[in-house]
């Protein structure tokens, strides 16, 4: 969740940034609309491409009036139709306004299966993606027991985030490329953060919109379902950041959070190393068996709001079962039913 990046590796184009309600070109038919979110991550960068007649927005920021009045705003004075809205995945900040923004000028969604589909089973709390199970899995991975509480008590706050989930779209694959403003996009799939992730980049005009993927300044979380109690998404994360490294190292990245950079080798060699680290510390820890709930410290030497506390249970765990699956860990099930994990060698 942190993962301070060096300003003297990574060069920043531009130093303004757009008022809330307003647009700021980046790169040829494509303007940067900044949003304001309501945690500690405080904003979300949208983006607005000009498609001949029409718009095309990437990601539609989170669902409040807030966000209704500013999106409303930033198009009062557009005379082209909106007409396709693409979901980069079914995090709230997201897709939360998606629905609203494709209806007002009768739009069309984009988005891959798997972000459909898992946006859908949080949203309905499916049995693996409902509330009741996360605090369950917490629970098994020793979360105190007034942290799970809090958690419970909160609710399903992924719908709070979304008025209304899409009920239909058009489904992105990896690898297709898709046509904006007489310009092919492809789409780039990436796992770990989400359940398929699409990023998309431009080779004619050297730039990637890297969503939540490649960010400059936080390393984006990365968790561990219920459904899927033994998977490894730390390692998919790093298996798909890696294949950024094929695209030029000058390609303008436009990001979802922070300001837009240049310098994806360093970033990507940045974020390697800063999970190497967290890897590392955690091994020094598990000399004896140790559950996620005690680690939490040790990945996060700060005060944990409840929101916070969710991301960081499902990181430590993710972190942990990376390991095992390296073979530096081993699982372990003691008499009070608690999962820890304690040094193979």
């Amino acid at each position: 969740m942190t993962a301070a990046a060096s300003d003297s590796i990574l060069t920043y184009p531009f130093d303004a940034q757009p008022a809330e309600g307003s647009s700021m070109q980046v790169a040829p038919g494509v303007r940067w609309v900044r949003m304001a979110l309501p945690f500690a991550l405080d904003h979300i960068n949208l983006w607005l491409l000009d498609d001949g007649d029409t718009l095309v927005a990437i990601d539609s920021g989170y669902g409040l009036e807030r966000t209704r009045e500013a999106w409303t705003r930033v198009l009062a004075n557009e005379p082209r139709r909106l007409a396709r809205v693409i979901v980069t995945h079914h995090h709230p900040d997201h897709i939360g306004l998606a629905s609203w923004l494709a209806a007002r000028d009768g739009g069309e969604i984009h988005m891959t299966l798997g972000e459909y589909l898992g946006g859908h089973a949080i949203w309905h709390q499916l049995p693996g993606y409902s509330v009741t199970d996360m605090v369950a899995q917490f629970r098994n991975h020793g979360l105190a027991e007034e942290r799970a509480v809090a958690l419970s008590s909160r609710g399903n706050a992924y719908r709070s985030g979304i008025p209304e989930m899409p009920s239909r779209f058009h489904r992105l694959l990896d690898g297709e490329h898709i046509r904006i403003g007489g310009n092919d996009w492809r789409i780039i799939t990436g796992y770990g953060h989400a359940p398929e992730h699409a990023s998309l980049y431009c080779e004619k005009l050297g730039v990637l919109i890297s969503g939540d993927m490649l960010l400059p300044r936080i390393s984006t979380n990365i968790s561990v379902y219920a459904a899927t109690p033994h998977d490894d998404p730390l390692g998919r994360f790093l298996d798909s950041i890696r294949e950024f490294l094929d695209l030029p190292d000058e390609t303008l990245v436009l990001p979802s959070h922070g300001k837009p950079f240049k310098g994806i080798r360093a970033r990507v060699e940045q974020l390697v190393a800063h999970h190497r680290e967290r890897c590392a510390e955690l091994l020094s820890e598990c000399s004896d068996p140790r559950c996620a709930g005690e680690l939490l410290g040790t990945l996060f030497p700060r005060e944990l709001d409840t929101h916070q506390s969710m991301f960081a249970m499902g990181e430590a765990i993710a972190h942990l079962n990376y390991l095992e699956k390296q073979g530096a860990l081993r699982r372990v099930v003691g008499s009070d039913d608690l999962i820890r994990y304690v040094r193979t060698s």
